[in-house]
Parts: C-alpha cells; sequence; structure tokens
C-alpha cells in the first residue's frame, strides 16, 4: 500500500491504491484549507482551488492532471468562471502543484499542504 507523507504535518499515512488524496488527508487530520477556507471551500469538487498541493516526490505515482485542475492553474479561472488564486501559486511548480480534490495516490508521495502564493518570486513574471 501507498505511504503519502505530508511534510509539513511531519505525518505519514498509508492509503489503498487509487484512493483520492483530499479524502486520505481529511480521514487522517491534515489540514488542507488555508485561512477561511477551512469553511467556504467546494467540498471536494474540483471548483474552489484551494486544496492545492505540491508533490516534492513521487509526482509520477498520482494519476494524470484533470481538466479541473488545467483550468485552474494554466487558465487562472476556476470551474465557476472567476479568477483562481491557484494559477499564482502554481508559477514555477507546473510538474508539482495538483488539486487534492482531483488526485489519485498509486504510489509513495511526499506532499506539501497550503504552498505559499509566490507573488514576487523570481518565476512569477516569466
Amino acid at each position: 500500500m501507498p505511504i503519502v507523507n505530508f511534510v509539513n504535518e511531519k505525518k505519514q499515512i498509508e492509503v489503498l491504491a487509487g484512493a483520492n488524496l483530499r479524502l486520505e488527508a481529511r480521514k487522517h487530520d491534515v489540514q488542507l484549507y488555508p485561512h477561511v477556507r477551512k469553511i467556504f471551500n467546494c467540498h471536494g469538487n474540483g471548483v474552489c482551488g484551494s486544496c492545492r498541493v505540491l508533490i516534492t516526490k513521487g509526482s509520477e505515482n498520482a494519476n494524470e492532471t484533470t481538466w479541473a485542475e488545467r483550468s485552474h492553474f494554466q487558465l487562472g479561472v476556476c470551474s465557476m468562471g472567476s479568477f483562481s488564486m491557484a494559477s499564482i501559486a502554481y508559477i514555477g511548480h507546473e510538474d508539482t502543484m495538483r488539486l487534492a480534490c482531483k488526485t489519485e495516490v498509486h504510489g509513495d508521495m511526499d506532499v506539501v499542504t497550503t504552498p505559499p502564493l509566490n507573488l514576487f518570486g523570481e518565476n512569477f513574471f516569466s
């Protein structure tokens, strides 16, 4: 069974292959949502983009990026048509940024929850 290592929380959990990352994180009390998003989020429907995570190791052990993730990260819009803050965090992390609600775990991975927005980093204007 795959092991997910949540880096910020210093917590490792064992999950079934194909398990949903968001559901497993919540089941083991791993906080995915920053600030007010703890209450106001889409509850795993891929609409808000606030459950973004960085998979720093083992990204090849996740499913392919979904349409909902591509619309949040690459187009900068959420499924409801408004601007997605997830697109700002995506800059410089194109290969490793995912939405936990749309990520299936198929092998071991290291996950950083609530990665910061990179408003002034070196990759912002590239």
